[in-house]
């Protein structure tokens, strides 16, 4: 356990707060799981960044960060989809994927590979997506920001789909075959 993973687990910490206050919508609420998400948002940058300045990348903190990442991510959808406001479809693609990507990371008969792998470009650009999503969508907003929060919501569950299609395929050869 070093740093880096404790930041990690401190996410965790917002769960209860996200849950309660979501499940209790009054726009000052809503405000305060803004904050709460975004903070642990943040933790996730930040807790990957001091795990690379000071050399504190571990199999454990690989593993645990998405993990929380996901847990981080579904409460508030989960919340959003008990208040009827995103659709089922969505928040079932979304877990799917990332249940799928989380077995595979962790298997090494299924990718091939005994060290559990770091996030690719499209891993962080769904993240960055859903993000971006739960924040508009957890936020009060007048009615007139109903249809842009819908579509930020399936723009993210599309680029989660297409990160764990990615991140299935099998590496390309970096050798080409007339060498």
């Amino acid at each position: 356990m070093n740093l880096p993973t404790w930041i990690t687990l401190s996410r965790l910490l917002g769960l209860p707060f996200l849950f309660y206050f979501l499940n209790h919508p009054t726009p000052l609420y809503r405000w305060i799981s803004v904050t709460i998400f975004l903070i642990g948002a943040a933790t996730d940058w930040v807790d990957g960044y001091v795990a690379r300045r000071l050399n504190q990348v571990t199999e454990l903190g690989k593993f645990l960060d998405p993990l929380v990442d996901k847990l981080f991510v579904l409460a508030p959808l989960l919340s959003l989809l008990q208040l009827g406001e995103i659709s089922p479809w969505g928040v079932f693609l979304i877990l799917g994927r990332e249940l799928m990507i989380a077995g595979w990371r962790v298997n090494p008969n299924l990718s091939g590979n005994t060290s559990i792998q770091g996030a690719n470009i499209w891993g962080k650009l769904k993240t960055v997506s859903q993000i971006i999503a739960i924040t508009i969508l957890i936020a009060p907003r007048p009615s007139s920001w109903n249809l842009p929060s819908i579509i930020m919501f399936w723009v993210s569950v599309i680029l989660t789909l297409v990160s764990g299609i990615i991140y299935l395929l099998p590496p390309k050869d970096t050798h080409s075959e007339s060498e």
